[in-house]
């Protein structure tokens, strides 16, 4: 079925949805103004807490700086692995054991889960992927008719792989 791909050409590209992007880093901005603003104006809060308030609010500031720079990103399937735009590889294909997508598992929104057969460093972009042990997830911010077909592509690289049929 991809015999006639190369190892560096692009099957499949997951990008951002807008909406949710923009809907991501709002929400995150908006807890942050929210916590600044009950550190100030609350008459009743101890210094601690307005502190702990704020440090808080700080570290959302940062999750949606790292939120906004992700929107840039997508990831991209080539035969030969799974990389974000930036170049990164988040595994090779020949690393993966299954790819789950599951209604009641812990996978990110409309996205899904790889099982790897050997664990990899831990990277977290924040709506996009995230990589802990021998887990990816993938999705968040994408659309999930997106994920879903990436995800379908996989299964069949990974029977092509291993010499099985699917039907996908």
């Amino acid at each position: 079925m991809f015999a006639e791909f190369d190892d560096d050409e692009e099957l499949a590209r997951l990008s951002p949805s807008a909406f949710r992007y923009w809907l991501g880093v709002g929400m995150i901005l908006a807890l942050a103004a929210l916590l600044v603003g009950l550190a100030f104006t609350s008459p009743m809060m101890s210094m601690a807490v307005r502190i702990g308030f704020l440090a808080f609010a700080g570290a959302l500031g940062y999750m949606a700086a790292r939120m906004h720079a992700a929107g840039r990103l997508g990831i991209v399937l080539t035969k030969a692995s799974l990389k974000d735009t930036s170049g990164r590889e988040l595994c090779k294909v020949s690393q993966i054991k299954s790819v789950d997508r599951g209604f009641v598992m812990f996978k990110p929104s409309n996205g899904f889960v790889i099982r790897l057969t050997e664990p990899l460093s831990r990277v977290w972009v924040p709506g996009l992927w995230w990589r802990f042990g021998t887990r990816i997830g993938a999705g968040g911010i994408t659309s999930g008719a997106a994920a879903k077909s990436m995800a379908d592509l996989i299964t069949a690289l990974m029977a092509e792989r291993d010499g099985t049929k699917t039907s996908v």
